[in-house]
């Protein structure tokens, strides 16, 4: 006879452990959560964060005068973004720091491109490189908005005592 074999209809010690191993992976596997807190991930402001993202990544192709369009269609993105975090209450400093270098960015790539249209100039180097300053805004706004999406609420139960 095995130490793990059983005896018809009881189990052994073996079996037990087995049984509580189990349990414990399971408990581990779910976690420990407060199933009444509101799971946080915020959808809505997922899909507008990846909205956002698939536009910054794909846009801007060509003379940086026909990056004007695209990145307006980011400035609508970004709203929609924004309203997700006003209605979740998840503004902080960070995110408004973001969103402000979005729009100095903004108004050095619209002087740029003034300046680039009065020239008759369409690769005209500062609007390029304010295109660029302004695609990196937007970068630097996409990761404070995928901080807040994912940090966990206020008031969650994961504060310390």
């Amino acid at each position: 006879m095995t130490a793990c074999s059983t005896v018809r209809g009881r189990t052994g010690p073996g079996t037990v452990r087995a049984a509580a191993a189990v349990a414990v992976l399971a408990v581990l596997a779910t976690g420990c959560r407060n199933d009444a807190a509101p799971a946080w991930g915020y959808p809505e402001l997922g899909a507008a964060l990846g909205s956002l993202s698939r536009a910054l990544e794909g846009g801007c192709s060509g003379a940086p005068q026909a990056c004007a369009g695209d990145l307006e269609r980011l400035d609508a993105l970004a709203e929609r973004a924004f309203v997700e975090v006003l209605d979740h209450e998840l503004l902080d400093g960070a995110y408004v720091g973001a969103r402000n270098g979005v729009e100095r960015a903004r108004e050095v790539r619209l002087a740029a491109a003034a300046r680039a249209r009065a020239l008759r100039d369409p690769h005209h180097l500062p609007l390029e490189r304010a295109v660029a300053a302004e695609r990196l805004a937007y970068r630097h706004l996409l990761a404070e908005l995928e901080r807040l999406r994912t940090a966990p609420p206020p008031g969650d139960g994961t504060e310390p005592v």
